[in-house]
């Protein structure tokens, strides 16, 4: 079918094209339920590892949940259904879709982030733009059909990186990587002098001086 297709080009812009075309598309609906919200598709991001240097894991206290904080400010949630409650033998045949509810400290309360509702075939979810200095508390709980009950959310907590940090730290690295190989010239360029043109100098004044007057 070409619809989950057109829909992840209509909500995400571009789909992504290294996705496998056999893997199930993530349906979510962002904003919960009303009029402002909307559903849409997304690949899921398979094999993806967080790297120590450009990335920063934080784990929930369960285990089910990683937020995985990118240093271009995105975050990565990946979970699993192994971490939640006792085992099953098919814990995803009842399962029927994942809460995600995001909030943020400000100076005196805490926001509420837009709410999201993730299908069953979702493990991961992509916040495109988190603001810097800022702690999250993202907590994630799945839905089961009845008789099961729903187990407790998993929550993790994380502070992005600003921006504006990131810009500084970048800014100082090349100039400290400019200034080095400015000295190593100058220390190159001394000893140059230095050998060939100091020295034959000091060479023909010895000369001259141990030359006998007439």
């Amino acid at each position: 079918s070409l619809l989950p297709p057109l829909l992840a080009l209509l909500c995400l812009g571009v789909a992504d094209p290294s996705a496998d075309p056999d893997e199930p598309w993530c349906p979510y609906k962002v904003g919960g339920d009303g009029a402002g919200a909307r559903l849409c598709f997304r690949p899921p991001a398979r094999g993806f590892q967080c790297s120590a240097r450009g990335c920063r894991a934080h784990r929930s206290a369960g285990g089910a949940l990683v937020a995985n904080v990118l240093r271009n400010g995105s975050v990565l949630l990946q979970w699993g259904l192994r971490h939640w409650g006792p085992p099953s033998p098919r814990p995803s045949a009842s399962l029927r879709g994942f809460a995600l509810n995001c909030s943020w400290d400000g100076t005196y309360t805490r926001f509420p982030c837009d709410s999201v509702e993730l299908g069953a075939a979702c493990r991961d979810y992509l916040l495109a733009e988190a603001h810097g200095s800022v702690r999250y508390r993202l907590c994630l709980q799945p839905r089961f059909a009845p008789p099961r009950p729903a187990p407790p959310a998993q929550c993790v907590e994380f502070r992005v990186e600003p921006a504006a940090m990131r810009d500084i730290v970048v800014a100082m690295t090349a100039v400290g990587g400019s200034i080095c190989v400015m000295l190593v010239f100058i220390c190159l360029l001394v000893a140059y002098i230095t050998e060939n043109l100091m020295s034959p100098a000091l060479a023909r004044g010895g000369h001259a001086a141990a030359a006998p007057h007439p």
